[in-house]
Protein backbone atom coordinates (compact mmCIF):
# COMPACT_ATOMS: atom_id res chain seq x y z
CA UNK A 1 0.00 0.00 0.00
CA UNK A 2 0.98 3.13 -0.74
CA UNK A 3 0.13 5.11 1.87
CA UNK A 4 1.17 6.20 5.17
CA UNK A 5 1.43 4.20 8.11
CA UNK A 6 -1.38 5.98 9.89
CA UNK A 7 -3.67 5.76 7.22
CA UNK A 8 -2.79 1.30 6.82
CA UNK A 9 -2.61 1.42 10.91
CA UNK A 10 -6.32 2.74 11.01
CA UNK A 11 -7.79 1.05 7.90
CA UNK A 12 -7.89 -2.78 9.36
CA UNK A 13 -9.54 -1.63 12.38
CA UNK A 14 -11.92 0.88 10.32
CA UNK A 15 -12.68 -1.97 8.24
CA UNK A 16 -13.57 -4.86 10.53
CA UNK A 17 -16.13 -2.19 12.57
CA UNK A 18 -17.28 -1.34 9.18
CA UNK A 19 -18.16 -4.60 9.07
CA UNK A 20 -19.78 -4.68 12.64
CA UNK A 21 -21.80 -1.75 11.98
CA UNK A 22 -23.15 -3.04 9.15
CA UNK A 23 -24.18 -6.66 11.10
CA UNK A 24 -25.89 -4.50 13.92
CA UNK A 25 -28.09 -2.65 11.41
CA UNK A 26 -29.09 -6.05 9.39
CA UNK A 27 -29.72 -7.08 13.31
CA UNK A 28 -32.08 -4.05 13.71
CA UNK A 29 -34.29 -4.71 10.97
CA UNK A 30 -33.78 -8.97 11.19
CA UNK A 31 -32.80 -9.73 14.61
CA UNK A 32 -33.89 -13.76 14.69
CA UNK A 33 -32.38 -14.22 11.20
CA UNK A 34 -29.37 -12.28 12.12
CA UNK A 35 -28.92 -13.89 15.67
CA UNK A 36 -29.47 -17.48 14.71
CA UNK A 37 -26.23 -16.53 11.74
CA UNK A 38 -23.91 -15.39 15.16
CA UNK A 39 -24.97 -18.33 16.90
CA UNK A 40 -24.31 -20.65 14.77
CA UNK A 41 -21.12 -19.08 13.61
CA UNK A 42 -19.57 -18.63 17.37
CA UNK A 43 -20.36 -22.26 17.34
CA UNK A 44 -18.08 -22.67 14.62
CA UNK A 45 -15.59 -21.38 16.10
CA UNK A 46 -15.53 -22.94 19.52
CA UNK A 47 -12.74 -25.28 20.84
CA UNK A 48 -13.54 -28.96 19.88
CA UNK A 49 -11.83 -31.84 17.80
CA UNK A 50 -9.96 -28.88 16.34
CA UNK A 51 -8.65 -25.78 17.91
CA UNK A 52 -9.81 -22.17 17.64
CA UNK A 53 -6.47 -20.96 16.19
CA UNK A 54 -7.02 -23.92 13.06
CA UNK A 55 -10.69 -22.89 12.80
CA UNK A 56 -9.27 -19.12 11.90
CA UNK A 57 -6.77 -20.18 9.95
CA UNK A 58 -8.83 -22.29 7.56
CA UNK A 59 -11.88 -19.48 7.60
CA UNK A 60 -8.54 -16.83 6.81
CA UNK A 61 -7.94 -19.95 3.57
CA UNK A 62 -11.30 -19.86 2.12
CA UNK A 63 -11.70 -15.95 2.68
CA UNK A 64 -8.44 -15.54 0.65
CA UNK A 65 -9.83 -18.65 -2.00
CA UNK A 66 -12.95 -16.36 -1.68
CA UNK A 67 -11.95 -13.14 -2.29
CA UNK A 68 -13.41 -11.76 0.81
CA UNK A 69 -11.85 -8.25 1.97
CA UNK A 70 -13.64 -8.20 4.74
CA UNK A 71 -13.43 -11.99 6.22
CA UNK A 72 -9.61 -11.72 5.20
CA UNK A 73 -9.02 -8.99 7.83
CA UNK A 74 -11.46 -10.72 10.19
CA UNK A 75 -9.98 -13.98 10.14
CA UNK A 76 -6.19 -12.80 9.87
CA UNK A 77 -7.02 -11.15 13.05
CA UNK A 78 -8.63 -13.77 14.85
CA UNK A 79 -5.57 -16.21 13.72
CA UNK A 80 -2.99 -13.59 15.34
CA UNK A 81 -5.16 -13.31 18.35
CA UNK A 82 -5.00 -17.22 19.00
CA UNK A 83 -1.48 -17.06 18.21
CA UNK A 84 -0.95 -18.14 14.45
CA UNK A 85 2.49 -17.48 13.66
CA UNK A 86 3.62 -15.98 10.65
CA UNK A 87 4.81 -19.49 9.09
CA UNK A 88 1.44 -20.78 9.56
CA UNK A 89 -0.10 -17.30 8.21
CA UNK A 90 2.17 -18.03 5.13
CA UNK A 91 1.04 -22.12 4.71
CA UNK A 92 -2.48 -20.98 4.78
CA UNK A 93 -2.03 -18.56 2.10
CA UNK A 94 0.14 -21.18 -0.01
CA UNK A 95 -2.87 -23.71 0.13
CA UNK A 96 -5.27 -21.39 -0.54
CA UNK A 97 -3.48 -20.25 -3.78
CA UNK A 98 -2.70 -24.19 -4.50
CA UNK A 99 -6.70 -24.29 -5.00
CA UNK A 100 -7.25 -20.18 -6.25
CA UNK A 101 -4.54 -19.85 -8.22
CA UNK A 102 -3.48 -16.33 -8.52
CA UNK A 103 -6.06 -14.23 -7.37
CA UNK A 104 -5.78 -15.78 -3.96
CA UNK A 105 -2.58 -15.33 -4.17
CA UNK A 106 -2.59 -12.01 -4.56
CA UNK A 107 -4.77 -11.61 -1.41
CA UNK A 108 -2.47 -13.71 0.96
CA UNK A 109 0.85 -11.83 0.31
CA UNK A 110 -0.66 -8.15 0.08
CA UNK A 111 -3.90 -7.99 2.24
CA UNK A 112 -3.61 -10.95 4.69
CA UNK A 113 -0.20 -10.71 5.26
CA UNK A 114 -0.58 -6.69 6.14
CA UNK A 115 -3.32 -7.68 8.45
CA UNK A 116 -1.37 -10.34 10.07
CA UNK A 117 1.84 -7.91 10.10
CA UNK A 118 -0.70 -5.14 11.61
CA UNK A 119 -2.36 -7.20 14.38
CA UNK A 120 0.79 -8.83 15.23
CA UNK A 121 2.35 -5.11 16.04
CA UNK A 122 -0.34 -3.92 18.15
CA UNK A 123 -0.55 -7.00 20.73
CA UNK A 124 2.71 -6.58 21.50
Amino acid sequence: MDTNSEQIYSYFDESILDFKEGTSRFKDRLPKMTQGYFDFTEACFKDGAIQKKEKQLMALGISIYAQDEYCIMYHAKGAVEHGATEDEIMETIAVSAALGGGAAFSQGVTLAMETFDYYTQTKH
